[in-house]
């Protein structure tokens, strides 16, 4: 209660201080920013390009379209505007409900770099060890930004290691933030979804002050309170539990309570130099729900809840980023920009359950339990020259630019309480224990050229190259060549040629712990282990290495009529050594428990084994389709219109063998299982996707629709093709309805109104309780009604 109550005196402060600055001028939700037309930051140093004359496909999207709909997940409100960008909604996955997967052109969610103003987001501390989308990774998070904070984002669909480095191989996600002294607004949210659960109350606030005559700073805070959702069906898994038949189990979005407060300042200290800083801070308390321990199941005492019990998780997801930087001109106009960059990441795990084995030994258990923390930091120093010069063999001038970055990396495992780590562990989730514990740490070094220029008055292209050296993998060079050539003002042919390279995360290097997961099926205890780890090393691990990445692009863009925009840029990404995580070994047979025992493991408390591994080789193709179009009509109607399509195939090219000791211990695995070699790299994500948003604004109204159509997605089982399921199409429409009183917005709106709902699965539903595929790109939750009520200054 605290935390909102500091949250809610924020609020008030804020609006007294400005509430001389309101007057009676009419505020339109309809951004009025001409998306295409916009000065682009992301894929160019040149000051003056565009969207249209961008040499890659870059989507603009502004603060005010993104804040048009339901959401309040920065992801989420991402993934309905642009076809490219996946946002699964997973449950029961250990924690990947609270830090959301997005992916961008079906590839990785950590291959794809999110900056904000141009500086690198930290990634997260918690890595996705479920069978979602997304498995193995650990992602920047979008959803701690505040929605209310976004000026516009900007997404370059094409590879960017040679300008920005590790994990750009599918693209960047760039948020720009509000800026500037002036305005601002706050907004309240209640929202609920049909099923009659789920509920949203949420309130924002957005204001920007004068420092002096030199500077602004800018404010941002954000509050929200989300009850649960649960399309759980009745289970029917035993017929000897008591539970047999009843709704005990929880599938869906977890309770959430949050709070986000940013700052995004800047001070003239001259004419020409400006010092400016970007501060976050947000804090997310999650309550996710475990599978449900049935009166018979082996992880329940009868004496303690004879009908069974659900075991509950509660985490605490904590980001920090603070950005230092002073950027201006020097000598003849030279630029220059040299800032600090800390971001720090903590995943806290608490448990409401029991643990088994610690009661059967001892005759008491605790009925909730720290599991334990995990905390991913960086630190970044870097500087960017950059000037516009003329040469006198060149028609245009050049664009130059030039830098380096130093880069700390830090990753910590901090154990839980003894008792979360008993045995076989807190059921549920397993606490980190002593060995699973650790503080991890790597550095490294870069430089970047990046050149730019018009080789006529029709041919633009650019080239970078950039070097990283990494104290735990040596070194790696990548370079991007793009080139862009108007036939006519109207009608343009681009192309890109890159390689690129993504740096394994320390926490896939250095993540241990022992957990229930569901592995073919069935529930069982599966160690996850570091690849250079000795229980990993036994079974033929060997130490990760980077990704590495060919691009290759080619679009073209057309400006038929004023006002009308269309691009379509065809793609193919080729990736070697893809890290996963390897499928579960068996560890339970004799053979295997006494081949451990003679290497000296004898504390075995799982049935499977898994480690990070480069197990793949994959090649990825698509087409992205975007169209735009802005009218006024006579009467005063004004009408935005954006088309998008993506078509996108991941298919996996190549399977390492497995490591001889696993043929030699009977354990005929692959490095990959079919799930992952299939679906999770492959089929799983929708190939198609196609959005159709308009927005109608005549007088005070304003009428907003958004229509999608998430293509087919196969779920696979491992069982083999006969428990394989397609899932057909699903379309879905949001609709929201603006009405503008002076200073005042009123909006009344739904998201997917059709109620529409994926297919049910027919294989691995855990006793009917899990009736929808974890696959569903716009999840299963249904219909979703809300109101917000906004005030402008």
């Amino acid at each position: 209660m605290h935390k909102y109550s500091a949250l809610s005196l924020a609020i008030v402060s804020i609006l007294s201080i400005q509430a001389h600055a309101a007057d009676d001028a009419s505020q339109s939700t309809v951004s009025a920013v001409d998306e295409t037309a916009a000065v682009v930051v992301t894929g160019t140093r040149a000051k003056n390009r565009t969207a249209h004359q961008s040499l890659q496909p870059v989507d603009v999207i502004s603060g005010d379209t993104l804040r048009g709909s339901g959401s309040s997940e920065l992801g989420s409100a991402l993934a309905r505007l642009i076809p490219s960008i996946n946002f699964p909604r997973p449950a029961v996955v250990d924690g990947a409900e609270l830090v959301r997967p997005a992916q961008l052109r079906g590839l990785s969610p950590d291959q794809v770099l999110v900056l904000v103003n141009g500086k690198r987001l930290h990634t997260s501390a918690f890595i996705n060890l479920g069978g979602a989308i997304g498995r193995g990774s650990a992602p920047a998070d979008l959803n701690s930004i505040p929605i209310s904070a976004v000026k516009r984002i900007e997404v370059l669909r094409d590879g960017q290691s040679a300008r920005y480095g590790s994990d750009a191989i599918a693209g960047v996600i760039n948020i720009i933030l509000k800026d500037g002294p002036e305005g601002g607004e706050v907004t309240t949210k209640v929202g609920q979804y049909k099923k009659g659960d789920g509920t949203q109350r949420e309130l924002s606030v957005n204001s920007g002050f004068s420092l002096g005559k030199s500077g602004w700073l800018n404010v941002t805070a954000e509050g929200g309170k989300n009850g649960y959702t649960n399309r759980a069906g009745a289970d029917f898994q035993s017929p000897l539990a008591t539970t047999n038949g009843q709704r005990d189990f929880r599938f869906g979005d977890p309770a959430t309570n949050n709070g986000k407060i940013l700052l995004n300042g800047q001070y003239d200290i001259r004419d020409d130099a400006q010092l400016y800083a970007i501060g976050t801070f947000s804090q997310t308390q999650g309550e996710n729900a475990e599978f449900y321990r049935q009166s018979n199941s082996s992880n329940n005492i009868k004496a303690l809840f004879p009908n069974g019990y659900l075991p509950l998780t509660h985490n605490i997801v904590q980001d920090t980023t603070l950005v230092a930087g002073v950027r201006g001109e020097f000598l003849d106009d030279w630029h220059y920009d040299a800032s600090a960059n800390y971001g720090k990441n903590n995943y806290e795990v608490n448990i409401d359950t029991i643990n088994p084995s610690l009661y059967r030994d001892t005759g008491s258990t605790p009925f909730n339990f720290y599991n334990g923390t995990l905390a991913n930091s960086q630190t970044l120093l870097n500087i960017d020259i950059s000037k516009s010069i003329a040469l006198s063999w060149l028609p245009h001038p050049l664009s130059v630019a030039f830098g380096a970055e130093y880069k700390y990396q830090q990753y910590k495992v901090e154990a839980g309480q003894p008792e979360s780590y008993y045995k076989g562990g807190a059921s549920g989730l397993a606490g980190f224990s002593a060995g699973d514990a650790g503080d991890h740490h790597r550095h490294s070094y870069s430089e970047y050229l990046d050149l730019e220029t018009k080789l006529t008055d029709k041919l633009t292209t650019s080239l970078a190259v950039r070097n990283e050296n990494y104290s735990d993998f040596g070194s790696t060079t990548t370079a991007s060549l793009a080139g862009r050539y108007d036939f006519t003002p109207r009608i343009a042919i681009r192309g890109n040629i890159s390689n690129g390279f993504r740096a394994p995360s320390l926490a896939q290097e250095y993540f241990s712990q022992t957990s229930l997961q569901l592995v073919n099926g069935v529930l069982q205890n599966a160690g996850t282990f570091p690849a250079n780890s000795s229980v990993a090393k036994l079974f033929g691990a060997e130490d990760l290495k980077p990704e590495k990445s060919n691009n290759y692009s080619l679009g073209f863009t057309f400006n038929p009529i004023d006002r009308l925009y269309i691009t379509i840029d065809g793609y193919l990404i080729d990736i070697t050594d893809r890290i996963s995580l390897s499928s579960a070994i068996n560890a339970s047979t004799p053979k295997v428990l006494a081949y451990l025992a003679a290497n000296g493991i004898n504390n075995v408390n799982y049935s499977s084994v898994r480690y990070f591994n480069n197990a793949s080789d994959t090649r990825t193709k698509g087409v992205d389709l975007v169209a735009s179009y802005r009218f006024l009509f006579d009467n005063g109607l004004k009408w935005n219109s954006t088309l998008g399509l993506n078509f996108n195939q991941t298919k996996v090219t190549k399977i390492k063998a497995n490591p001889t000791i696993l043929n030699q211990l009977g354990v005929n695995l692959l490095r990959l299982d079919r799930r992952e070699t299939l679906g999770l790299l492959g089929e799983s994500t929708p190939e198609t996707k196609l959005t159709l948003g308009n927005d109608f604004s005549l007088d005070n109204w304003t009428l907003h629709t958004n229509l999608v159509r998430y293509g087919s997605f196969v779920s696979y089982s491992n069982v083999g093709p006969q428990e394989d399921q397609k899932f057909g199409a699903q379309w879905t429409l949001d609709l929201a309805l603006d009405y503008r009183l002076q200073n005042w917005t009123f909006t009344l709106g739904s998201d997917n109104v059709a109620n529409s709902y994926p297919a049910r699965s027919q294989f691995g539903t855990v006793g009917g309780s899990i009736p929808y595929s974890e696959f569903s790109p716009n999840g299963f939750n249904g219909a979703f009604y809300y109101g917000k009520v906004n005030y402008r200054w």
